[in-house]
C-alpha cells in the first residue's frame, strides 16, 4: 500500500483524518484513500455495529480519545497477535505470556493488565467467553482475520458496556473482495503460517460471500508450541433497496503447550529457555455466528440489529508439582498425577440500535437508542487423572454458572452551534447470576443487580483542525459468579464502579498531527477479600485511583520519512483502602512509550520501531524481590523496565506480489513480561519472512 504525505489543506479537514496515525503513523493519507477505494469495490457493505464508524466526521463526533488501526498499520508492525498491535497504542499495557497471546492480558489507563475491566468486541460482539460469569481471558481473536481495530475511551464508550471502565476495543474482521489472496510466512521457532482470503459477488453486486482461513504451527519460544486453525466465512445480500443482511460464521481451534508455570528465579538468571511445564496442555476451540440486519426506515432513521451466538471450550491439563523436590532441583518437578480444569461457555445475545436524526429544540440532533439482551452459561468440570489414563479420570467438581442481562441505553448529540456539541447519555443494566454445583447435590445460589450509568461528553472546535473534547461518565465491571456467589453464598456485592473523567485536544498543524488527553478514574467500589460478616468472604470496600495523561504526535519529515510516537504517563494508580492501601496497582507501569521512524518510497516501505515499558509490580503487596523457591500461590515482585527494537520492511515486487520481513527484539533483550507461578520470559530475537500474492 503506497502512502503520501498530508498537504496544508489537511488542516481544515480534521474530520477526515484516520486517527490511527496519531498513535502510529504520520500523514498516511493513502490509508484513507485505500479504504475508500476498497469500500467502492465492495459496493455492498456488510451491516455491522461499529464503535467509531467510517464516515468523514466519525472521529470528531466522539467525546473521548480515539485510535483507529488499519491494514497499513498491521503490515508495518508484522504482528504475531492482536496484543502485539495494541501495546503500541497510547494508554494500553499488555502482559504477554507467549508470543501469540493465546490468552488476553490487556490493561487500559492504569488498570491492571492481569484483570480486564475494558470491553473487547469483534464486529460489535463481546469476545470474552463470560462477561458476567467470568473467565474473560480464555479466548483472544487472531490478528490474521482483522482489517481494522477501533479503540475508544471516555464517555462515548458508555453505550457498549459492561466493563467499559478503561474503554472499548473493537476488532473488525476482513471482508474479502473478489479474487483470491494467499499469504505465507515462516520464521524463528520453526513458525509456519498460511492464510487464504477468497471472495466473490454476484454480477449485480447485491450479494457476496467470502472466506478467510489461517493455519499456523510453531515450536514456540521456549518450546511453547502450538497448532492453530482459524476459519471465518462471511456473506451478505441486499433484501430490496432498504434492507441489508449479513452473516458471519467462524471456527477457531488452538492446541498449545502452555501453562501457568514459569521459570524459577535461578534458571531465569542463568538464561534458561526451556519450557517449564513441557507436558501441560491448553486446548481451546470456539464456534460462533453473527447475523446482522440493517433497515433504512427513512433518510433520517436507521435500525441495526445484531444476533449472535458462540460456544467456547477450554481444556487445561496441568501436572501436579512436587514442591520439595522442585525447591531442591531449582526447577519444577512434576508428579504423575494431573488435573483437567475443563470449561465450556455458551452465549446468546441480541443487540438492536436505532439511529435517528431529528430537530428537537430547533437543533441538529443525532440520537441512538438501544437494547441488548444477553444470556451466557458455563459448564466447569475438574478431572483428576494420572499420566497413564490419557486425560480421563474422575470428575470431582462440576459447576454450572449462568447469567442473564438486559441493558437499555440512550444518548443524544445536541449540536448547539457549528463548533459546540454536547452528548448526554444513560445506560441501565440489570443482570441475574446463578450457580449450581452438581457434585454437591445440585446446591444453588443466585443474586441480582441493577446499574444506572449516566454520562455526558462534549466536543468544541476551537479552530479549523483543532478540537477539544471531554466528558464524565460512570462505568462498571460486574463481580463475576465465582466472586459474587463465592462459597455458594450471595456475597451481596455491588458491581465494581468507577467515575471517569477525561479532557483532551486533537488536531493537525501542517505536517504535524497530535492528540493529548488527561484522565482520572475513581473506583469507589472495588471488590476486595475480607468481610466482617463471618458468612461472607468478600466486601464492597476497595477504592483505587488512576490518573495520568497520554500524548501522541506524528510528523512528516519529507523525502519519504515520517516520525511518530506516543507517551503514556500514569503517576497515580494506587489502592486507597484495604490491606494494600497506598500501594500501586499491579501490572500498571508509570511509563509506556512508543516511537516509529518510517520510510516509504515507491514500492518499498520500512519501519524502525521502539517500545518501552516502565517498571511495574506483579501484585498489590508491591514486594520487590521475586521469590526464588517453588512455593506457588500468587507471585509478587518488581518487574524491571525494558526497551525493545523491531525492524520491518515490505516490497511490492509486482502489483500482485508483495514480500515482507521483520526482525523482532533486535538487541536480543532478555526481560520479564509477567509472574504467575514462576517467571514469564519475553521472546528472544526472532526473524520472519513472507509473501502475499493476489491470484
Amino acid at each position: 500500500m503506497k502512502s503520501t504525505h498530508c498537504s496544508a489543506s489537511a488542516v481544515s479537514r480534521l474530520h477526515a483524518l484516520p486517527l490511527a496515525m496519531l498513535a502510529l503513523q504520520v500523514g498516511l493519507a493513502g490509508t484513507a484513500a485505500a479504504e475508500e477505494s476498497a469500500a467502492e469495490l465492495r459496493q455492498l457493505p456488510l451491516p455491522v455495529i461499529e464503535v467509531i464508524g467510517r464516515s468523514e466526521d466519525a472521529v470528531s463526533r466522539q467525546t473521548g480519545s480515539v485510535v483507529i488501526l488499519t491494514t497499513a498499520d498491521f503490515e508495518r508492525i508484522a504482528p504475531m497477535s492482536t496484543e502485539d498491535v495494541l501495546r503500541r497504542v497510547p494508554g494500553i499495557n499488555t502482559k504477554s505470556e507467549e508470543e501469540t497471546s493465546i490468552v488476553a492480558n490487556i490493561g487500559l489507563r492504569g488498570l491492571s493488565a492481569s484483570e480486564s475491566k475494558s470491553l473487547v468486541l469483534e464486529d460489535g460482539v463481546p469476545v470474552a467467553p463470560g462477561l458476567f460469569i467470568g473467565n474473560e481471558r480464555y479466548f483472544n481473536p487472531r490478528i490474521q482475520r482483522m482489517e481494522r481495530i477501533e479503540i475508544l475511551k471516555g464517555s462515548a464508550a458508555l453505550r457498549y458496556g459492561p466493563s467499559t471502565i478503561g474503554g472499548v476495543i473493537n476488532y473488525q474482521t476482513k471482508t474479502p473482495d473478489d479474487g483470491v489472496i494467499l499469504t505465507g510466512r515462516v520464521g524463528s521457532f520453526d513458525t509456519r503460517e498460511t492464510t487464504l482470503e477468497a471472495g466473490g459477488r454476484t454480477r449485480s453486486g447485491d450479494a457476496f460471500g467470502g472466506v478467510v482461513a489461517t493455519h499456523a504451527r510453531s515450536d514456540g519460544f521456549m518450546d511453547k508450541g502450538y497448532e492453530m486453525s482459524d476459519v471465518m466465512v462471511k456473506a451478505g445480500m441486499a433484501l430490496g433497496d432498504d434492507h441489508l443482511l449479513g452473516f458471519k460464521f467462524s471456527y477457531h481451534e488452538n492446541d498449545a503447550n502452555i501453562s501457568y508455570r514459569g521459570l524459577l528465579l535461578g534458571d531465569y538468571q542463568a538464561g534458561a529457555t526451556y519450557n517449564p511445564a513441557p507436558d501441560d496442555a491448553y486446548l481451546t476451540d470456539r464456534t460462533a455466528f453473527d447475523i446482522n440486519h440493517e433497515v433504512t426506515l427513512s433518510d433520517r432513521a436507521t435500525l441495526t440489529t445484531l444476533l449472535y451466538w458462540s460456544d467456547v471450550t477450554r481444556d487445561y491439563w496441568r501436572y501436579d508439582v512436587d514442591t520439595p523436590a522442585s525447591n531442591e532441583a531449582g526447577r519444577w518437578v512434576y508428579r504423575d498425577t494431573l488435573t483437567g480444569n475443563n470449561r465450556a461457555f455458551e452465549r446468546f445475545g441480541i443487540d438492536s440500535r436505532l439511529n435517528l436524526e431529528h430537530g428537537l429544540f430547533g437543533l441538529d440532533n443525532e440520537a441512538e437508542i438501544g437494547v441488548r439482551a444477553l444470556r451466557e452459561k458455563s459448564d466447569d468440570t475438574r478431572i483428576r487423572a494420572t499420566r497413564s489414563q490419557d486425560r480421563t479420570g474422575i470428575n470431582d467438581r462440576h459447576i454450572v454458572d449462568s447469567a442473564e442481562s438486559l441493558a437499555l441505553h440512550a444518548q443524544n448529540r445536541f449540536a448547539l452551534s457549528e463548533r459546540l456539541a454536547v452528548t448526554p447519555g444513560l445506560r441501565i443494566e440489570h443482570y441475574e447470576q446463578k450457580r449450581k454445583i452438581l457434585t454437591s447435590d445440585n446446591a444453588t445460589a443466585s443474586t441480582t443487580n441493577t446499574e444506572v450509568l449516566p454520562g455526558v461528553g462534549a466536543t468544541y472546535e476551537m479552530a479549523d483542525g483543532v478540537q477539544v473534547y471531554g466528558g464524565v461518565y460512570r462505568a462498571f465491571a460486574p463481580a463475576t459468579n465465582g466472586v459474587a456467589l463465592d462459597g455458594l453464598t450471595d456475597q451481596r456485592l455491588d458491581a465494581e464502579r468507577s467515575d471517569n473523567y477525561e479532557l483532551g485536544i486533537r488536531g493537525v498543524y501542517g505536517a504535524l498531527t497530535y492528540e493529548a488527553a488527561v484522565f482520572r478514574m475513581e473506583f469507589d467500589n472495588q471488590v476486595v477479600t475480607g468481610n466482617s460478616d463471618p458468612n461472607l468472604s468478600r466486601s464492597n470496600a476497595g477504592k483505587t485511583l488512576h490518573q495520568g495523561g497520554e500524548l501522541a504526535l506524528g510528523y512528516a519529515l519529507g523525502g519519504g520519512f515520517a516520525l511518530a510516537g506516543n507517551l503514556t504517563y500514569i503517576p497515580t494508580s494506587k489502592f486507597e483502602s484495604g490491606i494494600d492501601a497506598g500501594n500501586r496497582v499491579p501490572y500498571s507501569p508509570k511509563l509506556l512509550a512508543n516511537a516509529t521512524l518510517e520510510y516509504s518510497q515507491a514500492d518499498f516501505r520500512a519501519a524502525f520501531m521502539v517500545h518501552h515499558r516502565g517498571a511495574q509490580f506483579a501484585d498489590g503487596s508491591n514486594v520487590r524481590d521475586i521469590p526464588a523457591d517453588a512455593a506457588g500461590g500468587i507471585w509478587g515482585g518488581r518487574l524491571a523496565a525494558y526497551t525493545l527494537f523491531d525492524i520491518t520492511a515490505q516490497y511490492d515486487v509486482t502489483p500482485k506480489l508483495m514480500v515482507f520481513g521483520a526482525v523482532k527484539n533486535l538487541t536480543d533483550k532478555r526481560y520479564i513480561t509477567g509472574l504467575r507461578q514462576g517467571i514469564y520470559v519475553g521472546p528472544e530475537r526472532s526473524f520472519e519472512v513472507g509473501a502475499r500474492y493476489h491470484l
